[in-house]
């Protein structure tokens, strides 16, 4: 634990109340020195007793000032008001980390009065429960020991990896919504549970105990799913029978095709989006 660390939150809703307690939990930095910012006074007071924090409603000029990581975790369309309204508190040598999804690091960067390091990360919904799986691009002025900190950061809710930002659209498609995916398969394996006469209660912990241990088996493993997939299967078997019918109806093919669109939807939701606000909020001279 870096001691005098000291992070900043603004706006912390799910995403970002779910880094701070992560944050706090793997030592990253110490209560002292963490402190966030919320809408609403009762969701500041909700956060303050949780944590034993700082948290203030509004006031993200101040908050952002005295901190080493300034964390925006707003939504998009408020990220620019927000990178503004701090601008002027800014100084050199602080990191700026942004987790607004579909905002370009070109947009973060004409809003702020200097050249600093800039973050972009795409965490998925499964932080809140120290399980998420973040991708992270930078602009080139960050460091290799500020690079490590921000992964530090996003390790402590799941895992982190680093990727070029011309690839945030495919993680977005992938990870980003990725656990609605899931979500949908677990509901169809519950269902077909009940179906074949398995009670509501049980079929669910079966259901979501089978999805979380063939995760931890391929990360464990190392090995390719097709080849734990064929450890499962006995010939003239229960699974093959099932794979067959998954197959005679496109699962693989279907969910490569889901992404592809949504990758290529979230491209173009960032291109309208980065238009939008360019016309919105006026860079700053540099």
């Amino acid at each position: 634990m870096n001691k005098d660390l000291r992070v900043t939150v603004l706006g912390a809703g799910n995403m970002g109340s779910a880094l701070m307690g992560g944050m706090l939990q793997a030592g990253v930095v110490t209560r002292q020195n963490l402190c966030a910012t919320v809408k609403s006074e009762p969701h500041a007071v909700e956060l303050a007793a949780r944590y034993e924090v700082r948290v203030t409603t509004g006031g993200n000029a101040e908050a952002a000032a005295d901190a080493d990581v300034v964390i925006v975790a707003v939504k998009p369309g408020y990220a620019m008001g927000v990178l503004n309204e701090i601008a002027p508190r800014l100084k050199p040598g602080q990191v700026i980390v942004s987790v607004a999804a579909s905002l370009p690091i070109a947009m973060i960067e004409s809003a702020l009065p200097f050249t600093l390091p800039v973050f972009r990360a795409m965490p998925n919904i499964p932080v809140v429960v120290g399980e998420g799986a973040t991708a992270v691009c930078c602009n080139g002025s960050a460091t290799g020991e500020q690079r490590d900190l921000v992964e530090s950061i996003f390790r402590a809710v799941g895992v982190a990896c680093f990727v070029e930002e011309d690839m945030m659209d495919a993680v977005t498609a992938l990870s980003g919504s990725g656990p609605a995916y899931i979500y949908m398969v677990i509901e169809a394996m519950i269902s077909g549970g009940v179906k074949m006469g398995l009670s509501h209660g049980v079929a669910t912990r079966l259901a979501e105990q089978t999805v979380l241990g063939a995760a931890k088996h391929v990360r464990e493993t190392g090995l390719h799913p097709a080849i734990l997939r064929d450890q499962v299967i006995t010939p003239g078997g229960v699974t093959i029978v099932a794979i067959h019918e998954l197959e005679k109806h496109g699962l693989r093919s279907t969910i490569l095709s889901a992404i592809e669109s949504a990758t290529l939807h979230s491209r173009s939701r960032t291109a309208v989006l980065a238009e939008k606000l360019k016309h919105e909020h006026k860079p700053n001279d540099k």
